[in-house]
């Protein structure tokens, strides 16, 4: 009988345990190994740039910088995304290109004008 009022104590205190909640760009965190398809990785690279745009780390001209190309590479462990955009606003031309990098499943790894 004690452990029916426990087991029936516990069931009742996670039923009404509140949801958790992803943040913000939470919707671009996957888990297994399974590729994602290239416009899931297009939509989560837009949200990133917006981020960066947001807190300051790139200029307010990357938010209409559209994707160049979308492609996968050969990274260091393994097939990842190299997302690229173009932005001729900039005034230094060596960083006229902004990569994202992902991985195969679709999670941001890197960002930066070099593209390695």
């Amino acid at each position: 009988m004690k452990h029916l009022i426990s087991i029936a104590a516990l069931t009742a205190a996670f039923s009404f345990a509140p949801q958790a909640m992803a943040s913000e760009g939470g919707s671009c965190h996957f888990h297994g190994h399974t590729p994602a398809k290239e416009a899931t990785v297009t939509t989560c690279a837009n949200q990133h740039k917006e981020s960066l745009v947001k807190r300051g780390k790139l200029d307010k001209t990357w938010l209409t910088a559209p994707l160049d190309k979308a492609e996968q590479v050969e990274g260091s462990k393994g097939k990842e995304w190299k997302l690229s955009y173009k932005n001729p606003a900039v005034t230094d031309k060596s960083k006229e290109t902004l990569y994202l990098f992902y991985t195969l499943p679709g999670n941001f790894i890197a960002a930066n004008f070099t593209g390695r």
